[in-house]
C-alpha cells in the first residue's frame, strides 16, 4: 500500500475517530458506583440494573445492525449518540433506584446501536481504500486508542470534578460532549460496500443474517468467542469498582483507577496492530492470562494488586476481542456484516444477564470476594475456548502461503475472506483445482468486498499487459517527407 493510500485512509477515518472519542467522553462513568450507593443502590440493585439493560440490548441489537446494513451505519451512530446524551441527562436527574434504572435502559439503546457498527465501518473502509482487510486490526486498534484516551481523560476529569463539586454534576457536563459527536459523525464518508450488492427484501435479509449466525460453523465459533470475550470484559468494567468499595478506597482513587482500566482499550488496540495474533503461542499466552488473573481478585486484599489484576485482565480481553472480531468479519460478506457483528453483542448480553444476576446474588449473600469466583470460572472457560478456537481455525492452504498447489487438502465448508484474498491470484491464473475454484466462486457470489478486490486485481493485470504490449511492439520509423531523402 502506498503512502498516499495510507494518508487517504487516515483522512477518511479521522471524523469517525473524533466522533468515537467525543462519544466516549463520559465523565460520570468512573464515579457511577459511588453515585449509585448515594441514591440507594446496593450490590443486588446494581446487578438488577445491569440485568435490566442486558435485557433491553438483545431486543434492539440485531435489528439495529440490520438497519445499519440496509440504510446508514453513520445514521445509527448518530442515533446512539443521542441515546447516550439522554441517558446521562436522566441519570443526573435521578434521586432513586427506579429513575436511574430508566436511565440505564436508555443507555442500553446506546449500546445496542453502537455495538458492531464502528468495527464494521472500519473494516469496510479499509477494504474500499486498500482492497484488502489486512490493515483492519491496525486501524480498529487506532480507533480503540482514541476511544481509550478519551475514556482515560474523562475518567480523570470526572473524578476531579466529582471531588471538587458532586458526582451528580458529572452527568450533566457529559451531555454537550456526547452531542458534539453527532457533528463529527455527520462529516464521515461511510463506505458503500454494504450497499454495492443487489438490495435484499427485508425478510430475506433477516433470514440471511440469522442463517450466517446459526448455520455456518466458522461464524458460530467466532460468534461464541467474541460474545464470551465481550461478556467478561463487560463484567470487569461493571463490577470491578466494587472491589474498591469493599476495600474502602477514597473517592479520589476512583478516577486514576478507572483511567488505568479504560487505558487498556487503547493499549490493547496498539498491541493488536503489533502482535501476530494468528500465532498460537501468542494466543495461548493471552489465554493463560485470562484464566490466571481473576484468581488474584478472590485472593488478594491489596488495592494495588486488585487494580493490577483487573488492568491485565482487561488488556488481554481487549486483545482477544479484536482478534475475534477480525475473524468474524473475515467470515461474512459486507451486506450482513453489521448485523452479524451486532449478533455477537446480543449473544454477549444474553450471557451477561445470568452472570450479573449470579454475581449480584453471591455478592449480597457472601460479599464481592465470593462473587469473584464467577470471574474465575468464566475466565477459565473463555481461555479454553480461545485455545480450542485457535486450534480449530481452518488452516490456510499451502497455495495461499507459498504458491504451492492446494490439491493436497479439500477446501473448508466456509471459506473466510482472509483465505479468499490469498487465493485470488491463482483463481485468475486458472491454477486452482475444481473444488477450490467452486468454493471460491461461491464465496465471491456472496461477498462484495472480495469481488471488489478481484476486480482491482483484474484491472491491474490488464494494465500491466497493456504496458508489456507497448514495450514489446516494434518501433516503426516515420515515413520520409518530400524535403527529406528517401
Amino acid at each position: 500500500m502506498t503512502a498516499g493510500g495510507r494518508s487517504g485512509l487516515a483522512r477518511r477515518l479521522l471524523p469517525l475517530q473524533i466522533g468515537v472519542g467525543l462519544q466516549g467522553f463520559m465523565l460520570w462513568v468512573p464515579i457511577e458506583k459511588l453515585f449509585q450507593t448515594q441514591i440507594g443502590f446496593d450490590a443486588a440493585a446494581i446487578a438488577a440494573m445491569a440485568a435490566a439493560y442486558a435485557a433491553v440490548v438483545p431486543l434492539l441489537e440485531v435489528p439495529s445492525g440490520i438497519l445499519a446494513d440496509r440504510r446508514s451505519r453513520t445514521g445509527i451512530l448518530i442515533a446512539s449518540s443521542v441515546a447516550a446524551a439522554a441517558s446521562a441527562l436522566l441519570g443526573g436527574l435521578s434521586h432513586n433506584v427506579a429513575t436511574y434504572i430508566g436511565a440505564a435502559l436508555i443507555l442500553g439503546v446506546y449500546f445496542a446501536m453502537n455495538s458492531g457498527t464502528v468495527d464494521s465501518v472500519v473494516y469496510d473502509t479499509v477494504i474500499e481504500e486498500t482492497g484488502s482487510p489486512e490493515l483492519y486490526e491496525r486501524w480498529i486498534g487506532r480507533v480503540r486508542m482514541v476511544e481509550s484516551a478519551t475514556f482515560a481523560t474523562s475518567a480523570l476529569a470526572g473524578g476531579l470534578l466529582a471531588g471538587a463539586t458532586s458526582p451528580r454534576l458529572t452527568y450533566f457536563v457529559t451531555v454537550p460532549f456526547v452531542l458534539a459527536s453527532v457533528a463529527a459523525f455527520s462529516r464521515f464518508r461511510e463506505p458503500r460496500l454494504h450497499r454495492a450488492a443487489e438490495p435484499l427484501a427485508l425478510r430475506r435479509h433477516v433470514a440471511t443474517t440469522v442463517h450466517a449466525m446459526t448455520r455456518i460453523p466458522g461464524v458460530r465459533r467466532m460468534l461464541l468467542l467474541a460474545a464470551l470475550t465481550a461478556m467478561l470484559s463487560q463484567a470487569v468494567f461493571e463490577f470491578g469498582p466494587l472491589w474498591l468499595i469493599a476495600l474502602h478506597s477514597p473517592a479520589a482513587a476512583f478516577g486514576p483507577y478507572w483511567a488505568l482500566l479504560v487505558a487498556t482499550l487503547g493499549a490493547g488496540g496498539y498491541l493488536a496492530g503489533q502482535l501476530n495474533l494468528a500465532r498460537r503461542t501468542t494466543v495461548f499466552v493471552v489465554a493463560a492470562l485470562i484464566a490466571g488473573t481473576p484468581i488474584l481478585l478472590v485472593t488478594s486484599h491489596s488495592l494495588l494488586i486488585v487494580a493490577a489484576a483487573q488492568t491485565v485482565l482487561a488488556l488481554v480481553l481487549a486483545l482477544a476481542g479484536i482478534h475475534a472480531g477480525r475473524l468474524l468479519h473475515d467470515a461474512v460478506p459486507s451486506h450482513i456484516r453489521a448485523g452479524v457483528s451486532s449478533g455477537a453483542g446480543t449473544f454477549s448480553w444474553l450471557l451477561f444477564l445470568p452472570l450479573s444476576l449470579g454475581f449480584g446474588a453471591l455478592g449480597r449473600a457472601f460479599g464481592v470476594y465470593a462473587a469473584g469466583w464467577v470471574f474465575v470460572g468464566t475466565g477459565i472457560a473463555l481461555a479454553a475456548l480461545l485455545a480450542l478456537a485457535t486450534r480449530a481455525e481452518p488452516a490456510i492452504p499451502a497455495a495461499a502461503k507459498e504458491n504451492a498447489h492446494p490439491a493436497t487438502q479439500p477446501p473448508p465448508d466456509d471459506l473466510a475472506c482472509r483465505q479468499a484474498v490469498q487465493l485470488l491470484s491463482d483463481y485468475l491464473d486458472g491454477d486452482l483445482p475444481p473444488d477450490w475454484r467452486a468454493s471460491l466462486a461461491d464465496h465471491l457470489t456472496a461477498c462484495d468486498g472480495c469481488t471488489t478486490y478481484l476486480d482491482q486485481l483484474r484491472q491491474t493485470v490488464t494494465l500491466l499487459e497493456q504496458l508489456d504490449t507497448r514495450r514489446a511492439a516494434p518501433v516503426t520509423p516515420p515515413a520520409p517527407t518530400d524535403d527529406e531523402p528517401a
